[in-house]
């Protein structure tokens, strides 16, 4: 049986290690004004952060179902089956544009995957569905595999600034102005599917030393985990973070990603996140 992985550009996965691994990627858009730009394929990162210093908040916009239901047909012609990986259903509709696409689509099995989380985190899923997809493992296989992922597989991540937020009405006015006040930056998490809060924290730097103390906890065994930092526009932070954290933990292989524009909108510029997983 010959399976194709699909994922979202949220995962936020480099376009050379898509095409090594033949992932094939739908894109999220968003939108400034009247203009439409699908991220990873449109508009990159780079450019995204310098968008929004001159511009309004964008909006964001799922893939339509015709997108998926286009793919899905295209790919029937040479495989089998899909496994679909997407960001977090309870934060996005991408999901469910997978399943519903998936049930329209003939001559094609398509198994789709609710990550319940986003950015290079769903990546690591997507990584190794492509990885064990090229090995010829059965779609069942895979899935089982995913699932067997969920339960070692986290991520935190820190806002710089609470204003997008609530802008995106994550966050209340009151709760963005005393939070700047005392400049909280508030840990979050997925929980449930949703972004929550998962501790107030009153700087950067400590609300960072928290992540650290949250991922030594996680690979406290010795095994052999993989994670992820990823940043909003801080490359440079992100670099020397990794080189920190390469020296404390020799048994994680850690790696560098970014916040796109669709979820860089939502969190804005200067936040950090770091994300594992046993491998």
């Amino acid at each position: 049986m010959k399976t194709a992985v699909v994922t979202d550009s949220t995962a936020y996965i480099p376009k050379e290690l898509r095409e090594k691994l033949n992932i094939h990627m739908i894109p999220l858009s968003v939108i400034f004004g009247n203009e439409s730009y699908q991220e990873e394929v449109e508009i990159s990162a780079a450019d995204f952060y310098e968008e929004v210093k001159h511009k309004e908040l964008p909006t964001t916009s799922q893939p339509a179902v015709g997108e998926f239901v286009e793919l899905f047909e295209k790919l029937s012609k040479e495989y089998d089956a899909v496994v679909s990986i997407h960001l977090s259903s309870g934060i996005s509709g991408t999901y469910q544009g997978a399943v519903s696409a998936g049930n329209m689509v003939e001559g094609i099995h398509v198994f789709p995957f609710d990550s319940e989380i986003s950015c290079m985190v769903q990546g690591f899923y997507v990584l190794e569905a492509a990885e064990m997809a090229q090995a010829g493992k059965s779609p069942d296989e895979i899935m089982a595999r995913l699932e067997e992922m969920r339960e070692t597989l986290t991520a935190y991540f820190m806002v710089d600034d609470l204003s997008h937020l609530q802008r995106g009405g994550r966050l209340s006015s009151a709760q963005a102005i005393i939070g700047s006040l005392l400049q909280v930056k508030p840990l979050l998490h997925f929980e449930d599917k949703m972004i929550v809060p998962f501790e107030k924290i009153r700087t950067r730097k400590k609300a960072m030393k928290r992540i650290v103390e949250l991922l030594g906890e996680a690979v406290a065994s010795g095994e052999p985990h993989r994670a992820v930092i990823i940043h909003a526009n801080r490359e440079e932070e992100a670099i020397e973070w990794k080189q920190e954290l390469e020296a404390q933990y020799p048994h994680v292989e850690f790696m560098i990603s970014y916040f796109g524009p669709v979820i860089g909108t939502h969190l804005g510029e200067g936040s950090m996140g770091l994300g594992w997983v046993k491998k």
